[in-house]
C-alpha cells in the first residue's frame, strides 16, 4: 500500500492570522487537499495560538467527516488544554510532540526512556477515547524500543536531519540511518510515520524505507504550492508516493 499523505495546515494559518479574518481559509484548502488525493490533514495547535487555533479543530472534523475514509490528526505538547481539546474532537490520530511553550518549530523528538511513564498514562486515556496515538520520536533504536511499554500505536520519524543531509549530497548514511530506525519499529509491530523538511526533491529517496504509513508535510509543501499551485503539488506528492508503493 502507498504511503498516505498528511497535508498539515499550519502555514496556512499563519497566513489567514496574519490580516485578522478567515482569509485563506484553513477548511478550504483541506477540501483542496483532500479533494486532490491527500489521505488527511495535520493541525499543530499552539499555546500562542501563532498559526493553527484550537478553534479550528471542529471545523476540520467536519471536513473530514464529509470525506470518508480520510483523516485527521492533531499534534502538539500534551498539556491540559491541548488534551481536552483532541478529547473533544475525538481525531483519527493524535501525534504527541515533545515542544516547549513558545517553541519556534519541532526540533527534537522524545526522551521515552525518561518520559514514558507519563507518556503512557496520556497514551491510554487518547486510546481510550479511540484515537490512534503517535510519538515523535528521533531515529534511535533505543527510544523506539521503548515505545511499545507506553502503549503508543505509532512513532512519527522526526526526519530534518535526512533532508539536511540530502540537500548537502550525503544523505546515504542518513538514510540508512532511519532505515534501521524504522525496521526496528515494524518488528516491535509499530505503525510508522515520518515527518519534517520533507519535500519533492527528497521525499521519493526517503520513500525507499519499506514500511512509511503516513508523512505529514506542510512547511515545504506551502512554499512548493506558492510556484505551482496547491492542487499541482498536492497531485505531485502523491504520485511519488504511488510509483514508490507500486514498486
Amino acid at each position: 500500500m502507498p504511503t498516505q499523505l498528511s497535508v498539515n495546515l499550519n502555514k496556512i494559518a499563519l497566513i489567514r492570522n496574519s490580516r485578522g479574518r478567515d482569509y485563506p481559509s484553513v477548511t478550504h484548502f483541506a477540501e483542496l487537499a483532500l479533494g486532490h488525493g491527500a489521505h488527511g490533514v495535520t493541525i499543530h495547535p499552539r499555546p500562542d495560538q501563532r498559526h493553527a487555533r484550537y478553534a479550528d479543530v471542529d471545523a476540520l472534523k467536519a471536513v473530514v467527516a464529509a470525506h470518508p475514509g480520510r483523516e485527521l490528526n492533531i499534534e502538539g505538547y500534551p498539556d491540559a488544554r491541548f488534551l481536552d481539546v483532541v478529547l473533544a474532537a475525538c481525531p483519527t490520530q493524535c501525534t504527541l510532540v515533545p515542544d516547549e511553550p513558545g517553541q519556534l518549530t519541532s526540533d527534537h523528538g522524545w526522551d521515552i526512556l525518561r518520559h514514558g511513564e507519563r507518556l503512557a498514562q496520556i497514551v491510554a486515556q487518547l486510546k481510550g477515547a479511540g484515537i490512534r496515538v503517535s510519538l515523535f520520536v528521533d531515529p534511535d533504536p533505543v527510544q523506539i524500543a521503548a515505545t511499545p511499554a507506553t502503549g503508543a500505536d505509532r512513532v512519527e520519524l522526526y526526519t530534518e536531519s535526512y533532508a539536511h543531509a540530502y540537500a548537502e549530497g550525503r544523505w546515504l548514511e542518513e538514510w540508512e540511518r532511519f532505515a534501521v530506525a524504522a525496521r526496528v519499529a515494524r518488528e516491535l509491530g509499530l505503525g510508522l510515520n515520518a515527518g519534517h523538511d520533507l519535500n519533492l526533491d527528497n521525499l521519493g529517496n526517503f520513500l525507499r524505507i519499506p514500511g512509511i504509513d503516513e508523512v505529514s508535510i506542510g512547511h515545504a509543501l506551502t512554499v512548493e504550492a506558492l510556484e505551482q499551485g496547491f492542487a499541482a503539488t498536492i497531485q505531485r506528492y502523491v504520485a511519488i508516493m504511488q510509483a514508490v508503493g507500486g514498486e
